[in-house]
């Protein structure tokens, strides 16, 4: 079996590769290398998800959840460079591909954070580029393309993790999912799981995805 993209450490070989995307309207170099998810494109997942998504705030607290080698994270610190954009990863190659492609792209208001296997931030942080985050960080605004393949156990476990980060009043998380993996059971789920004090909707189809929107309200 290939190696997979949630490996904690990638034993394939590190090559890395720099491509040219187009991220908020801009013509953005990143790099990326093998053990990463879409290591070779920006993939059509998160392209449907980057297009389709309201603008974030100009600023705040933001999550790229699952970050890879960084496309969602870029976007949302080139949208708002006034918020502060948490990535987070169990792969630490994509972490430190992520934090060079912030740093290639003069974007000092990206931190990137290491998650054990069930998607919890790391108390004691590697590789160096990686922070620590706060225990009581709660966010704006959550873009992913979560990791669909670990297993619904796991992606249950991950997104419980950090859904009820956002913060009450207005904090709004947006889920791309395919259509054929589950995204239209996942919606009622997670209605289920976060209770009443969420809004969980699909917000936009395309391609044969879902983007689900999951709001925050009052407390």
């Amino acid at each position: 079996m290939a190696e997979q993209y949630f490996s904690a450490e990638p034993t394939s070989k590190d090559v890395r590769r720099t491509l040219n995307v187009t991220l908020q309207g801009r013509e953005v170099p990143v790099e990326t290398s093998n053990g990463v998810f879409s290591g070779s494109r920006l993939d059509l997942g998160t392209s449907v998800l980057l297009r389709e998504v309201p603008e974030p705030p100009s600023s705040g607290t933001f999550l790229d959840l699952g970050c890879g080698w960084g496309p969602v994270a870029l976007s949302l610190a080139f949208a708002a460079p006034d918020a502060d954009v948490w990535a987070v990863d169990v792969n630490e190659r994509a972490l430190e591909l992520t934090a060079a492609n912030a740093k290639r792209n003069d974007r000092a208001n990206v931190h990137v954070t290491r998650t054990d296997e069930s998607g919890a931030p790391l108390a004691e942080q590697s590789p160096a580029v990686c922070e620590a985050m706060p225990d009581d960080l709660a966010f704006d605004v959550i873009w992913s393309n979560p990791p669909i393949r670990i297993g619904k156990d796991a992606l249950h476990t991950l997104l419980m993790t950090w859904l009820p980060r956002l913060k009450p009043n207005g904090g709004v998380a947006y889920l791309v999912v395919q259509k054929n993996l589950g995204a239209d059971s996942l919606i009622p789920w997670l209605a289920g799981e976060l209770g009443d004090g969420f809004a969980v909707s699909k917000y936009h189809s395309a391609k044969g995805y879902r983007i689900i929107e999951v709001a925050r309200g009052n407390e």
